[in-house]
């Protein structure tokens, strides 16, 4: 059975790879002026912010599931919910603006130039915020993209393995004394 941190780690992708894939889709579609084209990313716009609130709502649920790990610092933590705060709010204003233009544009009218273009403005903020949610959640369990810590495990690595080869290397164990006395030669 999956737990809040699964379900948050499994459905978070989702909002953030499909921001960009809406936008992405959306620059194409501006590029050809192709209405359905633009139909099609505004209807991944509304569907990525409709995921976006499982992922969203396992969020809270996970940090009580990691909080209090070793290597899990608090204040990343609480670091990474205030800036999906901005990013989820951010995706259902693009939601809603998305299904917006679906609506109002419908029947035979093509979704003006400045509505698409204000739409691409808001995803790429939006994917910008959802980039930064994700990296700070990353960090939360993987500490070797923390900013600085690479070099400083890299460090501490290669301090393990230089204590390591010193203490096998000075064991006695592993010179032992000779059977019969060395011969010098003149």
């Amino acid at each position: 059975m999956m737990n809040a941190a699964h379900w948050h780690l499994a459905l978070n992708h989702l909002p953030v790879l499909g921001t960009v894939f809406g936008l992405a889709l959306l620059v194409l579609a501006q590029l050809r002026k192709s209405r359905e084209l633009t139909r099609v990313s505004f209807g991944v716009f509304v569907v990525i912010a409709i995921l976006g609130i499982p992922a969203y709502l396992t969020g809270q649920p996970a940090e009580e599931a990691v909080k209090g790990l070793p290597g899990v610092p608090n204040t990343l933590l609480a670091q990474h919910e205030e800036v999906a705060q901005f990013a989820f709010t951010g995706l259902v204003i693009l939601g809603v603006a998305a299904l917006a233009g679906l609506v109002l544009f419908r029947r035979g009218k093509s979704i003006p130039c400045w509505f698409a273009i204000a739409v691409s403005a808001l995803a790429l903020l939006v994917g910008g915020l959802m980039a930064w949610t994700a990296n700070l959640g990353g960090q939360i369990r993987h500490s070797e993209i923390r900013s600085g810590s690479q070099s400083s495990a890299i460090r501490t690595e290669k301090m393990a393995a230089t204590a390591r080869h010193r203490w096998i290397r000075d064991r006695p164990q592993n010179h032992p004394a000779p059977s019969r006395p060395i011969e010098r030669g003149l």
